[in-house]
């Protein structure tokens, strides 16, 4: 989650036992990216002195990005041991990476990028669908994994609507393995988010999700009322635009106005379940709770 997913968010996940995952462009640079995953590692070594394992953590390493280099360098350094490709293929830093022992799961939006990513050797593949907060795909999740099911029987992890744990139990039997919850972490007192983010993740509802080019140049999930509180009406946005411009328009070095993530705030189709805002020790907690529910009611359904 760029700009909202740090080191205490990570940590406090990895702590309830959840993966916490990052991007290593949300350090400010590589020896602060350094510095991260130094805490994190001992996040992870306290945990199992204490005989209560923590989950593992998971950097996202954006493949178009200029400092990819740096920060590939940085993960082997650390020995990470589950890392996270996204925004390109996978196969430039497969190598490096599993040299250092570490895991690597592609995060794919087509069924070509899931051919393409299992080619190259990724481990594992994380289904970007349809409802996903931020730049999202386009698929639907069901039909999605049964297609990849057809050629991959390795990990897979939907990203994009889980907003409890019934969902996550609707996702485990439809083929996942595992699920991402991104939107209903934002809201979580750890992340980098400002408390008015939060406050509107938990006011808006589905209605409020508009899917847009505007801000970007790809397919992204925003919220409507942050649009609307910085002048922009989301029924007249510029769907042409490409990448490049909208860095330009929205970015972090365009000129004074409204910037993509930091102004205008994106959340999937999950926001609907953000009631509150909780820890994520609490968050885990109550989707464990949900997650066991849903499970025996389709227990007591078959018997």
């Amino acid at each position: 989650m760029l700009s909202v997913s740090g080191v205490d968010l990570a940590a406090a996940a990895c702590r309830a036992g959840v993966v916490g995952a990052f991007p290593t462009a949300n350090a400010r640079n590589v020896d602060e990216l350094d510095r991260w995953l130094t805490t994190l590692d001992g996040v992870v070594a306290a945990a199992a002195d204490a005989g209560t394992p923590a989950a593992p953590y998971a950097p996202n390493l954006i493949i178009r990005q200029p400092r990819l280099a740096d920060d590939l360098a940085c993960l082997a350094r650390h020995a990470v041991e589950l890392v996270i490709t996204s925004v390109g293929a996978p196969g430039a830093v497969i190598g490096p990476l599993h040299d250092a022992g570490t895991a690597v799961f592609a995060d794919v939006g087509t069924l070509r990028h899931a051919e393409r990513a299992v080619e190259q050797g990724a481990d594992g593949l994380i289904l970007l669908t349809a409802g996903a907060g931020g730049q999202t795909g386009w698929l639907n999740p069901f039909a999605f994994v049964r297609a990849v099911r057809g050629f991959f029987g390795g990990p897979v992890v939907l990203a994009g609507g889980i907003s409890d744990g019934h969902a996550l139990w609707a996702a485990r039997t439809a083929g996942y393995d595992l699920a991402y919850m991104g939107t209903r972490f934002i809201a979580a007192e750890e992340s980098l988010a400002s408390d008015g983010y939060r406050r509107m993740l938990v006011d808006a509802t589905l209605d409020d999700v508009v899917l847009t080019r505007a801000f970007t140049g790809l397919r992204t999930n925003m919220l409507a009322p942050s649009i609307r509180a910085n002048g922009l009406d989301p029924q007249r946005l510029d769907e042409q635009i490409t990448v490049a411009d909208s860095a330009q328009v929205f970015g972090s070095a365009a000129p004074p106005g409204p910037r993509r993530y930091k102004d205008i705030w994106s959340a999937g189709h999950s926001v609907s379940g953000v009631a509150g805002v909780l820890s994520a020790a609490a968050i885990t907690e109550q989707t464990q709770h949900e997650y066991k529910a849903a499970r025996e009611a389709t227990r007591r359904e078959l018997r």
